[in-house]
């Protein structure tokens, strides 16, 4: 959750929004001798149309064999809740995080529990997070939790400035932790000692949620609020390179949105990512210079091979372009308004969630929708992972899958 006052701006800006609503349809009222209530009959319609979900074609075939592994439910997971509990994949288990404070360690293999522990006391709110034989999780009460990968068992736990709303992600001896004021956190991965803090001020209003901070070579990479992509020292802290990817515009608040909530994908000395209302881009890791850009806006992570870059963005379009410059190889376009996650990249598929609970695959090479199965009812929030050889996919109400495609 963001600092208290940012919960207050927030509240004041849908107060805000709220009002005009209502001054809308005040106008409306005030109109309807002048041009009926067949006209605005209409424009109700048309705008239910553009916001509605695509409906799903219920005579579609698979055009490839997917086979579930096995499922189960893990903790209580988020539904209702905005919460990007995410699984993580360490060393042939996956690790899942629910709000009531439950960690659970999964063998990737059966789905079997290896171990879980529940601390009642704390409410998880980011994570969990891998690295350095441990799993950590963030909690609204601003502290992170470390636990042993192996057996559960608490190892530290340390104090932040505010709610952890990212998965804090390890390596080299360092935790990297995101809290929701704009602070970024290196602990030491042993003891949960504070190293160094890094503060960027964030705009008034922001979505809910925070980029998770990478580990890679040395550095630590971070997307912030304001649209930037920062690059800092793992040892001190310091400031390598920031790159823009969005610049605020608009007249109101909403509109000048441009938060980065999405983790970079590293590949060949690059970073990829994306920024809401801003633009994907290919970043260079040696100066932050930026290689490529398309506007394109999406507050999901992306999916890159060695020919593509893969995005679904705000309105459920899902992309394939050019990993060289950008360039668009194809966009599937019947998923709109599903409230899609991330995408995976899986063997020869592009494969992602939706809010009815549903899996799609699309072929990579030409963005044909090639199968689809239902693992829940609930949302999925979480991008599906790549657990070696099979791919997990985890719902808002902690049920998850695993498949493989024969």
């Amino acid at each position: 959750m963001k600092h208290p006052i940012y919960i207050v701006l927030l509240l004041t800006a849908a107060g805000l929004i709220a009002g005009c609503a209502e001054q809308a349809v005040a106008v409306k009222d005030s109109v309807t001798g002048w041009f009926g209530d067949e006209e605005q009959k209409a424009e109700a319609k048309r705008e239910a149309a553009r916001l509605a979900p695509a409906e799903l074609d219920k005579k579609f075939e698979s055009k490839i064999v997917v086979k579930e592994l096995w499922d189960g439910r893990y903790g209580k997971g988020a539904e209702d809740l905005y919460l990007k509990l995410l699984p993580a994949a360490l060393d042939g288990q996956i690790f899942t995080a629910d709000r009531d404070g439950r960690v659970m360690a999964i063998d990737a293999t059966t789905g079997k529990v290896v171990w879980e522990e529940r601390d009642k006391k704390r409410r998880i709110s980011g994570g969990p997070g891998v690295g350095d034989g441990k799993v950590y999780v963030g909690t609204s009460e601003a502290q992170v939790v470390a636990r042993d990968a192996d057996t559960g068992k608490k190892r530290w736990v340390a104090d932040v400035s505010s709610e952890v709303l990212a998965a804090p992600n390890a390596a080299d001896g360092v935790v990297a932790v995101r809290t929701g004021d704009g602070k970024l956190y290196a602990l030491d991965s042993e003891t949960g000692k504070e190293r160094w803090v890094f503060d960027r001020t964030i705009p008034t209003l922001t979505l809910r949620g925070t980029a998770p901070a990478l580990i890679h070579s040395g550095m630590v990479l971070a997307g912030f609020d304001n649209g930037r992509l920062t690059a800092l020292d793992l040892e001190t802290g310091k400031e390598l390179w920031e790159t823009r990817l969005a610049e605020p515009s608009g007249r109101s608040e909403l509109e000048r949105l441009v938060d980065i909530d999405a983790e970079p994908v590293i590949f060949d000395d690059m970073a990829y990512i994306d920024s809401f209302q801003g633009r994907v881009a290919a970043v260079s890791l040696g100066d932050g210079s930026l290689e490529w850009t398309r506007d394109i806006s999406s507050y999901n992570e992306v999916a890159v091979d060695d020919a593509n870059v893969y995005i679904t963005d705000e309105r459920g379009y899902v992309w394939a372009i050019s990993r060289a410059d950008g360039s668009s190889v194809w966009q599937y376009k019947k998923l709109k308004n599903r409230q899609l996650t991330g995408p995976a990249r899986y063997r020869d598929y592009v494969v992602f969630g939706d809010f009815e609970g549903y899996l799609h695959w699309l072929d990579a090479a030409t963005g044909e929708l090639v199968a689809r199965q239902r693992i829940a009812k609930e949302r999925i929030i979480a991008k599906p992972i790549d657990i070696g050889g099979a791919l997990a996919a985890y719902s808002s109400s902690g049920k998850m899958a695993a498949f493989s495609v024969e």
